[in-house]
């Protein structure tokens, strides 16, 4: 009997095709499916929360960069417009060139300045400082603002040969242009 048994079970084996490729079926109960479906979903539902996570924090970032370029655009823009002033100041500063004398203003300068001339006129030639400060009867400080008022053209300074430390005032030679008839 247990001969027959086996040969049934070969024979039932052999038309039964009990391959990998067939799928069999399994009977779940809907809490267990409940149960699976949630197993399975957890991971993603965690991935999508720590993704929101990320998204806020680039956000706050994105947010924070923005307020920093304002800040950026805002002082660069300040920097430009200072620098186009100080380049239009030294734009319009006048030039080295020698800039026209002022005639002096006082009337003691006037008539200290027309004295000078006279007496380097009588004299021929030059004139220390302490010549013309005793003529002027001034001290030396004052000589030294007069002398800085002195149109550069009519007048020189200058120090005398052999001893330094003498400064020398002389009227320049003036060429007069004359008419010819």
């Amino acid at each position: 009997m247990i001969d027959v048994a086996n040969a049934k079970i070969n024979s039932l084996s052999k038309t039964i095709d009990v391959s990998p490729n067939k799928e069999a079926i399994f009977v779940l109960t809907s809490s267990q499916l409940q149960d699976l479906l949630k197993e399975a979903i957890q991971p993603l539902q965690d991935r999508i929360e720590s993704l929101e996570v990320t998204v806020a924090r680039q956000n706050e970032k994105i947010a924070a960069l923005e307020s920093t370029q304002e800040q950026d655009v805002d002082r660069i823009c300040l920097d430009i417009a200072y620098d186009r002033q100080r380049l239009a100041k030294l734009e319009s500063r006048p030039s080295t060139a020698p800039t026209p004398i002022v005639p002096p203003k006082g009337e003691k300068t006037i008539a200290r300045i027309a004295k000078l001339r006279d007496f380097l006129k009588a004299r021929g030639g030059g004139a220390t400082f302490q010549e013309c400060e005793r003529l002027l009867a001034i001290h030396p400080n004052q000589m030294t603002k007069l002398v800085s008022q002195l149109d550069k053209r009519s007048f020189e300074v200058f120090t005398r040969a052999g001893d330094d430390r003498q400064r020398v005032l002389r009227l320049k030679a003036q060429i007069v242009s004359r008419e010819f008839k």
